[in-house]
């Protein structure tokens, strides 16, 4: 057994980087395989329903004239964009996502800097936050429409009648909430439903905050504003993309909150397009014309979607260089 020396003065030699072989392209399918199932069963259920209904949107197609069915190209898309109706729901569609998502935001960074705080009974404050989130949107909305709105025995009646009365008068004056104020009406039940999705992923942004930067800030002097404003805030920017964007997404498809509590009503003030193209498919039956709305809808969302990847594939990136 032969034994090296070093004399002094030899330079040490280096071990010789180890350069992995990269597969070659049989090692790379051999590796995807276990892959496939999930591929084969994800182009089943997402990608050939879009294809069917892209073929259909390029048809004009009426169930109740099956022998008039006929190719038209892109015609069903051009009725999208110049119908009245489609463009009365595609107002309603980014008021209401606008309204629901903007105000969630706020009320769900409000709570989450309140949760970020140490108190008595958080882990039950929290438990009881994200409850609405959890309750199935039909439900939500049938508990607003009959619990909340309703003129006879709703809670929003019941309350102003007792302040009525607290002051000495007679009841109150009974108002239909759903006929007076649609768009409100949909609009707070959707933020009572989302706000705790806000503020969960805020509330997440807020404990990844480094803590000797906060510490630092207070040794100087600075005031809680000055630190929210300069420091948490630009911190959150990301995590506030991220509940916009994915609020977007889903919020845009809203179908419940509309159908149970006003179905477009009264005179289309809250039909978004989801619901409009209900109404065309199943009301109408212009097979040809909700498909081609629907393709619009899935590409839209495509887009939202895009951006959102891009918001948390940076996330990632962000925590992975700490």
């Amino acid at each position: 057994m032969t034994t090296l020396i070093e004399t002094p003065g030899t330079p040490k030699t280096q071990p010789r980087p180890v350069r992995r072989r990269k597969p070659t392209g049989a090692g790379k399918w051999r590796r995807r395989i276990p892959l496939l199932p999930a591929l084969v069963f994800t182009i089943v259920v997402t990608q050939l329903p879009f294809v069917a209904t892209l073929v259909i949107s390029t048809f004009q197609w009426n169930i109740l004239k099956p022998g008039e069915r006929h190719f038209v190209g892109l015609s069903n898309f051009t009725f999208v964009f110049t119908d009245e109706r489609l463009r009365s729901a595609v107002l309603n569609t980014v008021v209401l996502t606008a309204s629901v998502v903007l105000i969630s935001v706020l009320l769900g960074l409000g709570l989450a800097m309140l949760l970020d705080r140490r108190f008595v009974g958080r882990g039950l404050a929290r438990t009881l936050l994200i409850a609405p989130f959890l309750v199935m949107p039909v439900a939500s909305a049938l508990l607003w429409k009959h619990a909340i709105y309703n003129p006879d025995y709703g809670l929003l009646n019941g309350t102003l009648n007792a302040v009525y009365r607290l002051f000495g008068a007679d009841n109150g004056p009974t108002i239909d909430w759903i006929s007076s104020y649609p768009m409100p009406a949909v609009v707070l039940s959707l933020v009572w439903q989302w706000t705790p999705f806000m503020m969960l992923i805020l509330l997440a942004g807020l404990q990844a905050q480094p803590g000797d930067v906060l510490e630092a800030a207070r040794v100087d002097g600075a005031s809680t504003m000055a630190t929210f404003r300069h420091i948490t805030l630009p911190h959150l920017r990301q995590y506030l993309e991220l509940g916009i964007l994915l609020g977007t997404i889903y919020v845009v498809q809203t179908f419940d909150a509309v159908y149970t509590i006003t179905q477009g009503g009264p005179g289309s003030q809250t039909t978004n397009l989801p619901y409009e193209i209900y109404l065309t498919m199943f009301r109408k039956y212009e097979y040809g014309e909700a498909a081609a709305a629907g393709v619009v809808v899935v590409l839209g969302s495509i887009v939202i979607a895009t951006f959102a990847l891009r918001t948390i594939a940076s996330l990632f990136r962000e925590e992975i260089s700490r």
